[in-house]
This record gives C-alpha cells, structure tokens and sequence, in this order.
C-alpha cells in the first residue's frame, strides 16, 4: 500500500445519502490495482483542527497514534467505486443525517481543493484489500447496505455475461436507488428500509430467496465486527479448503445483519464457510476507528 496526498477534484451528491468524491493528484503515480476495482478497500486520513498530519509511509499508523487524540483527524475505511485516470479515484461515501461522523461530516462538507490522504494499493505490489474470490462459483449471492453498496456495484459491473445469482441492496431512502448494470442472470433488488431497522429487509429478503425459515435475531452482544472469507476469520476459526464449486455469497455491512446471515447460511442450511465472505463494515452506535 503507498500513502498519497490528494484533493478533491469534484463533489456530487448522488442522492439523499450518497456522495460521491474525485480525488486526485501528482502523488498518485504509481497506485494502481490489477484487474476490477471490486471491492477493493482504501483508507481516507482526514484532516484534524491543525490540517493534515505529517506521516511517514512506512508506518503512518503508528506515527498518526502518537499524535495528540484531539487534534489527529480520524481513519476511515471505504471502497473505491472506480478508477477514473492514472492519477484520480473515486469514492462513494454515505452521509447521514443528524449527527455525522467524521468521515460523513467531511465528505458532506468537502469542496473542490480540500486535500486529504489515501492510502491505496501501489502497482506491482500484493494484493491486498479485495475480498470478493467467487472462483468457479455457479451461483452468487450479494448482499449489501449502504456501506456495501458502492463495492456492491463495483462487482455486479465487473461481472462476466453469463454470471447467475442476486443482490439485495437496502439503502436508507427510496431516493437512494442508483442506477447499475448487472447479467440478466443476476437479479438486483434495491431495498429501502424507510425508517426500518438497519439490515432488516436485507436479512428477510435473503432467507425468503433460500428458500425461508426463521429470520435470525441478533441482540447486542453478538453482533461483533465479524470477518470472514475463504482465506481469513477474525474469530480464529481454522481455515480449511473451499469447494471447487456450487454457490458463493459476498455480505457486507452493518454487524448485526451480518452475523445474522452468517448464522442462518452456516449454522441453518450448511453453506460451507469457505463459500461465504462476511465483512462486518460498521456497528450501529459504535464510533469506528479507522
């Protein structure tokens, strides 16, 4: 990964709750990923009270920890919608309304100018960050909230024709249903929750496309920032050798509605693990840390 210091080229607010940023700059030269942008991971340092933080690149995290807390900026975690031009990326993030966190707060607020930096894979460099690994999966299930949905699009669009399978899509408001092109075989619900609970309509609309049952409960306790993927569990769980095939399902978003697929796809019908990447991208209530 290479740290770059950008600014932003443009601000477009996609919808009530998405906005979408070009940022771009010198410091680029050299990034650069192998194949689709899928779900490929960057982090955005945002500035804090006294600017952007001076950080050396081969240990920014923990120069940017030894800085004072109140005056540091924040770390956050998104995932690129596109590469535009040698120099210039693009990143879909969602703004909520009322109280913001820092990264809905500065993406709401940015203006063409503003600099901010990115860390971002480097050319020629492992690869790191993309979790979608479908291999000669038959079958694909994609599952997303609004945290999801920019790498969510990202892989439907990079689909090859004849890819079979759904994606359900809750975003918070019937405006926030974008426009994204997908194979015919590859059926894309955009669900808007409307004031119901985060991932509620997600989980429903996935148990009822396997075939139904009960809908996971997931109380406060559980709902832990689970990862996993067919190469990695952050609950330790041994890694063992996926299926040559069948179906593949790629689930991201809020922790609850995530551990809750988990429970009914492994525990309830016996979807291998390995068959399944689970990305617990945010916690509702919890502030992230980068």
């Amino acid at each position: 990964m290479m740290l770059a210091r950008v600014a932003v080229r443009s601000r477009t607010r996609l919808s009530p709750s998405f906005v979408r940023l070009v940022l771009g700059g010198p410091e680029l030269a050299g990034f650069g990923v192998a194949g689709p942008v899928l779900d490929q991971r960057i982090k955005l340092i945002l500035p804090g009270p006294a600017g952007l933080p001076q950080l050396r690149p081969e240990c920014w995290w923990a120069d940017f920890q030894a800085l004072p807390e109140d005056g540091r900026g924040a770390v956050r975690t998104y995932t690129l919608r596109a590469i535009t031009a040698a120099d210039e990326l693009v990143v879909d993030v969602v703004v909520h309304p009322g109280a913001h966190g820092p990264g809905s707060a500065w993406a709401g607020g940015a203006a063409p100018g503003d600099e901010v930096l990115v860390l971002v894979p480097a050319q020629g460099a492992p690869a790191s960050g993309i979790e979608w690994a479908p291999g000669e999966a038959g079958r694909l299930l994609i599952v997303a909230d609004e945290t999801g949905v920019p790498a969510a699009c990202s892989i439907l669009e990079s689909l090859p024709a004849g890819a079979n399978g759904a994606a359900f899509l809750e975003v918070p408001l019937a405006e926030d249903v974008q426009d994204v092109t997908a194979p015919p075989g590859v059926d894309v619900r955009w669900l808007p929750r409307a004031g119901r609970p985060v991932g509620e309509l997600a989980t429903t609309a996935v148990v009822e496309h396997l075939g139904g049952g009960a809908v996971p409960e997931i109380d406060e306790e559980e709902a832990d920032l689970l990862w996993e993927t067919p190469t990695y569990s952050s609950s330790g769980e041994a890694i063992t050798d996926r299926p040559a095939a069948g179906a593949y399902a790629w689930i991201a978003g809020e922790a609850r509605m995530v551990t809750g697929l988990r429970r009914h796809l492994v525990g309830e019908i016996g979807m291998p693990r390995q068959q399944v990447a689970f990305m617990g991208y945010w916690r509702e209530g919890v502030a992230m840390r980068g």
